[in-house]
């Protein structure tokens, strides 16, 4: 793992933590921040590119992401790479490997990124002293297998087109959540590369299909910016991708997905699931 230069040496306390202020989080008791406090043993700044988790590592530590884009995926022996799914400021990393005897899949920070670190070897007490925690984190565990499930469904059967629609609309719905959307778009770094490894196509096949939507006026990329133009246009190409009907944040008010857990620092909780 490539560690950045530690230019802000003091760790944010978990009761200062900015992401409680975000609307997608719920708040903790005193004693649940207490707890993930004790729990922490890290703030680590980390490279765009560098491996935080890397397929069959033991003993991985478990991460929050506070900062900065990430994802998880699994390589090949010849190369060849799947990306699982893109993990958000809020995301939990290593909780598999945390619980398994070794890492199935690697995990790459996407752009530079900011991580707190909590011990392995505490999970254990989370289930004993904190059962909502460890409930959150269960169901953080149910939420990846949702996404794995969609993206596994998208591989399979949507086209190419639809892959493409319901990959731009899950990251727009999730960064919405996040309050990561402002003036009606988002950062996107992710590459066409990127793209290819997570929808299953072809390098040349994404970046037509990239072209053919842009041009349709579904989104457009400016200045490493995405806008959503056109969201119920992008939802019929993505084929009834989110069945809820969750949209942007007018819609919030009708989400009755359960709680999503365990957040960055772990002091609260985000109160919609993003898929």
């Amino acid at each position: 793992m490539t560690t950045l230069p530690d230019r802000s040496a003091v760790n944010v306390p978990c009761l200062e933590c900015p992401l409680r202020q975000r609307t997608a989080f719920k708040p903790k008791s005193d004693e649940e921040i207490a707890f993930i406090q004790s729990m922490e043993v890290q703030h680590r700044r980390v490279g765009g590119g560098a491996e935080i988790v890397h397929q069959g590592q033991i003993d991985p530590e478990l991460f929050t992401l506070f900062s900065g884009w990430a994802y998880r995926h699994k390589t090949l022996p010849d190369g060849r790479r799947q990306i699982l799914n893109f993990l958000l400021p809020g995301d939990i990393l290593g909780s598999q490997a945390s619980l398994l005897d070794a890492s199935d899949h690697s995990i790459e920070a996407l752009t530079d990124v900011e991580l707190c670190v909590f011990s392995r070897r505490r999970i254990w007490s989370l289930f004993e002293r904190m059962p909502q925690l460890a409930f959150e984190l269960s169901w953080f565990g149910a939420r990846e297998e949702n996404r794995v499930d969609e993206a596994l469904t998208s591989v399979g059967q949507r086209t190419a087109r639809e892959r493409m629609a319901a990959l731009v609309l899950s990251l727009d719905r999730r960064c919405d959540h996040l309050d990561m959307v402002s003036d009606g778009g988002f950062t996107f770094p992710l590459t066409r590369q990127h793209l290819a490894d997570t929808l299953g196509l072809s390098l040349v096949h994404t970046i037509k299909t990239w072209s053919h939507l842009r041009v349709l006026g579904l989104f457009r990329l400016t200045g490493g910016r995405l806008f959503l133009l056109n969201p119920r246009l992008t939802e019929r190409w993505a084929n009834d991708y989110d069945t809820g009907g969750h949209g942007r944040s007018s819609d919030r008010s009708h989400d009755l997905r359960p709680q999503t857990p365990l957040p960055v620092k772990l002091p609260c909780s985000p109160r919609h699931a993003t898929s």
